[in-house]
């Protein structure tokens, strides 16, 4: 299977590509089989609210734009650009069980989609005072099908709580329409987990013959890494350079390439993902790139590193234009090389596309930085460097580094439930509220970069 990367520049691609099995699609979305099955509530149940009457959108049944036959709840922004508003409906519910939101969304003119276009849900007790957090489902909208897009999420109840309150919200573009339909809270079984076993290499070539004498060093660990199950596999920056004493360019060549061929071949040993740096020949430029290959050893995708110090430069390397996000089967991965983690804008793109896992390939770093990366994008982030001071090893979403490889231990690896909520004190699930709560795009564009 080839995985093809999504691009920052078409922010509302579908959450998977089409040739990944449903099954796959069953689990990434937290499907499973409802205790009980809920239908939408009809048109007629919901009420309008907005925090002032001057916020108010414009707000109507339509019955003209249906979602499976029935009338939509529509908004509209009506030339107010701070307007925010939404459609309510309480459901009755047990404390304890797990339930799933599902609604369904068409929007037109929305120029920030997971910014202007939401759901929140929150939970309240007999007396009807809150408990709990307020949720925002899902981290991103994926696209369903025609035109139409949704969001959906699985969550446990918490103690006392006896209803849960679902808004469907639109605020905040003066041009914008939505219309929602489909919504339901059903009662699951529990939430699904999605477990991936990420693993980094900490090693370092020393006076190697040649690239080739050096990757071969590096297959030893990728074979151990194999070994233990792992499921994706991060090793440095250049790693066809380190120790050979040439220039990036002396050790330059195609991708797919010779390193291409060699890395897949794990890949498809071990039935596993590798990511990789080497140093890419195509025509007359060179680029700082990170490999990726997948389970069956194909080159799945490549990023070219985006933000080069002055030393690659008067080497002659030209920097990457994009920041790609990868479909795998265990969830979206972006890559970031060595000198990116320095510019909080290019974790920041991954992670706005949605990727879950960063892998990083650096030469030595800031732990500090990939620690702040972390936490503000909410993401498992995979450094593997030759570094002593760096740290090669696995972060978590609070920035915690969950296992390190060293000198003496150089393959690490940890199993991470990509479906766990990670709750803050105070906040509750900031990645779900990362999108809707960033500054409005114009307000951080850089008018004379």
């Amino acid at each position: 299977m080839h995985i093809q990367p999504t691009r920052l520049t078409l922010l509302d691609l579908p959450f998977l590509i089409r040739n990944i099995s449903i099954s796959v699609i069953i689990s990434l979305i937290g499907w499973n089989c409802p205790a009980s099955m809920a239908q939408a509530p009809n048109t007629s149940e919901w009420r309008f609210y907005a925090q002032r009457t001057e916020l108010a959108p414009a707000y109507w049944i339509e019955n003209k734009v249906l979602f499976k036959g029935r009338p939509t709840l529509a908004l509209a922004g009506n030339g107010k650009n701070f307007i925010n508003g939404s459609w309510r409906h309480r459901y009755d519910i047990q404390p304890g069980r797990f339930y799933r939101l599902t609604t369904y969304f068409k929007p037109k003119n929305i120029k920030q989609l997971n910014r202007s276009i939401l759901a929140q849900l929150a939970w309240f007790d007999d007396s009807d005072k809150q408990v709990g957090f307020v949720e925002f489902p899902a981290p991103r909208a994926w696209e369903a099908d025609s035109g139409w897009y949704v969001l959906q999420q699985i969550y446990q109840a918490p103690a006392g709580a006896s209803e849960a309150r679902i808004d469907l919200i639109l605020r905040w573009s003066a041009g914008g329409t939505v219309h929602f339909g489909g919504t339901t809270l059903q009662q699951v079984t529990s939430i699904p987990s999605r477990k991936v076993r990420l693993a980094t290499v900490h090693h370092r070539p020393v006076n190697t013959a040649n690239s080739k004498a050096s990757l071969h060093e590096f297959g030893a660990f990728l074979n151990l890494a194999g070994e233990q199950g792992a499921d994706i596999v991060c090793l440095p920056e250049a790693i066809t350079l380190v120790g050979t004493g040439k220039t990036f360019l002396e050790v330059s060549e195609p991708v797919p390439g010779p390193t291409t061929k060699y890395l897949g071949q794990l890949a498809k040993k071990h039935d596993m993902y590798i990511v990789a740096g080497l140093v890419e020949k195509e025509a007359q430029l060179f680029y700082n790139t990170a490999v990726l290959l997948d389970r069956n050893g194909k080159l799945a995708g490549k990023y070219r590193k985006a933000s080069l110090p002055r030393e690659e430069i008067d080497e002659g390397l030209t920097p990457g234009n994009s920041f790609p996000v990868f479909d795998t089967d265990f969830g979206k991965i972006g890559i970031l090389i060595c000198w990116d983690l320095h510019f909080p804008e290019s974790a920041r793109m991954l992670a706005l596309q949605g990727a879950e896992v960063i892998l990083f390939p650096n030469w030595d770093s800031d732990t500090v930085l990939v620690k702040a990366r972390s936490i503000e994008n909410q993401v498992y982030l995979v450094s593997s460097t030759y570094s002593e001071t760096m740290k090669s090893g696995i972060f978590d979403r609070n920035g915690k580094l969950l296992r390190e490889a060293t000198s003496s231990n150089p393959v690490a690896i940890v199993d991470v439930d990509l479906n766990k909520n990670n709750i803050w004190p105070w906040v509750g699930n900031f990645k779900n509220r990362l999108q809707r709560e960033l500054p409005d795009i114009k307000a951080i564009k850089y008018e004379s970069y």
